[in-house]
C-alpha cells in the first residue's frame, strides 16, 4: 500500500510539473506590444483610436497579443521621442506629430502647405497614397508605417487681438506645429514659436504667445480655450501625423498576428480619421463656445485672398525641400492637390 500510494505521488508530481512547465511555456508564447503617443489619456487619440485598435488586435489573435499604451503622463510620452523610441525597439509602435523634430519627414510635409487641405479624411487619404505610390523618398524608411493621416483644417486661436484680415497677424507670437506652417506664418508677418502640446498653456497665460495655430481639438485638450477669447476659422493648413512600427519587430512576429495588424491598418485605418476629427473638433468648438469665445468665420473671397498672398512661400518651401533631399517637390505638391481634389470631391461634394 505504502508502496502503491508512494508511485501515485510520484505520478501527480511528474503531471504538476508537466502542467506547469507547460503553462510556462503558454505564458512565454504570449505577446506584448507597447504603443506611446504624446497625448493625455483622456485624448480621443487614446479613447477612440489606440484602445479600441488594441483590442482589435488582441481579439483578432485570440488573446495570444496584449497591448500597452504609454500616454504623455509616461516616460515615453515626449513629443520629440516618438519616433526615435520606435527606432530604438523602446517601443514597438507609437503616434506623433511629422513636424517635431523639424525636417525629420520632408517630404510629407508636403501635405502641410497652406490652403491645400481643408478636411481630415481628404488630408489623410491624400497622405497616406503619397506614401503608398512612393512618392515620399526616404520619409519613414525603416519602419512599418502603419498609418499616416492629417487633422482638419486649422485654426488661428488669440487672446486680445482678434484675426479678421490679413493685416492682423503682423507681429502676433504664435505657436507653431510644424516648419511648413511656420513658413506660412512668417510669410503673413507673424512670428512662430514651436512649443510642445504641454507648454502651450503655461505660455498662453504668461503672455509668452499671443495664441497659436492648431485646430479646436488641441486648444481644447491643454485647456487653452480658458486663456483664448478668439477663433479665427480659415482652414489654412493641416499638420500630419504617422502610426508606426519598429519593423524589426514586426518582423519577428508569428505569420498570423502579421496579417492581424496588416488587417486592421492601412487603408481601413486611414478610412476612420475623417469621422474621428469631425468628432474631437465638435467638441472643441463647443467647449470655446461654452466659454463665450468669439468665432470669426473668413469667407471664401477673404480665403482665397490669403491663398493668393501665400504662393511665393509656397514656391520657397518647396525649393527648399531639395537641399534637403527631396528630388521633386513640385511633383508631389502637384501630385497631392490631384488627391485632395478627388476626395474632397467624395467626400464633400456638398462642401461640407
Amino acid at each position: 500500500m505504502k508502496r502503491l500510494s508512494l508511485r501515485k505521488t510520484v505520478i501527480g508530481l511528474l503531471a504538476g510539473a508537466t502542467a506547469l512547465a507547460g503553462a510556462t511555456c503558454a505564458n512565454a508564447a504570449d505577446i506584448t506590444l507597447k504603443i506611446s503617443h504624446y497625448l493625455p489619456p483622456s485624448h480621443g487619440f487614446q479613447k477612440d483610436f489606440l484602445e479600441p485598435w488594441a483590442k482589435q488586435l488582441e481579439e483578432k489573435t485570440n488573446g495570444k497579443v496584449e497591448v500597452k499604451i504609454y500616454d504623455a503622463t509616461s516616460a515615453f510620452g515626449k513629443i520629440d521621442r516618438q519616433a526615435d523610441q520606435v527606432k530604438a525597439g523602446v517601443i514597438d509602435m507609437a503616434v506623433g506629430l511629422n513636424g517635431i523634430p523639424r525636417d525629420r519627414y520632408p517630404a510629407a510635409s508636403i501635405v502641410e502647405m497652406p490652403f491645400l487641405v481643408k478636411y481630415a479624411d481628404s488630408g489623410s487619404e491624400t497622405l497616406w497614397n503619397l506614401y503608398k505610390e512612393g512618392m515620399l523618398g526616404s520619409d519613414y524608411q525603416g519602419f512599418k508605417v502603419l498609418a499616416l493621416f492629417t487633422h482638419e483644417g486649422g485654426l488661428i486661436h488669440t487672446l486680445d487681438k482678434p484675426v479678421r484680415a490679413l493685416d492682423d497677424l503682423k507681429g502676433l507670437r504664435l505657436r507653431t506645429p510644424s516648419p511648413a506652417v511656420s513658413a506660412m506664418l512668417e510669410s503673413y508677418g507673424a512670428s512662430p514659436v514651436g512649443l510642445p502640446p504641454s507648454a502651450i498653456y503655461e505660455n498662453l497665460q504668461k503672455g509668452n504667445i499671443d495664441g497659436l495655430v492648431t485646430t479646436w481639438d488641441l486648444v481644447n485638450a491643454v485647456k487653452a480655450n480658458e486663456l483664448l477669447k478668439y477663433h479665427t476659422d480659415a482652414g489654412a493648413y493641416v499638420a500630419g501625423f504617422y502610426f508606426l512600427m519598429n519593423q524589426k519587430k514586426f518582423d519577428s512576429l508569428p505569420a498570423d498576428v502579421q496579417k492581424a495588424i496588416d488587417e486592421i491598418s492601412g487603408d481601413p485605418l486611414v478610412a476612420k480619421f475623417g469621422d474621428w476629427w469631425d468628432k474631437w473638433e465638435a467638441a472643441g468648438k463647443a467647449d470655446a463656445e461654452k466659454h463665450g469665445n468669439e468665432i470669426i468665420q473668413i469667407d471664401d473671397k477673404t480665403r482665397a485672398e490669403w491663398k493668393d498672398a501665400v504662393q511665393p512661400m509656397i514656391k520657397d518651401y518647396l525649393d527648399g525641400l531639395k537641399s534637403k533631399g527631396v528630388k521633386d517637390p513640385e511633383a508631389i505638391y502637384k501630385r497631392a492637390q490631384e488627391l485632395v481634389a478627388k476626395f474632397d470631391a467624395k467626400y464633400h461634394a456638398d462642401g461640407k
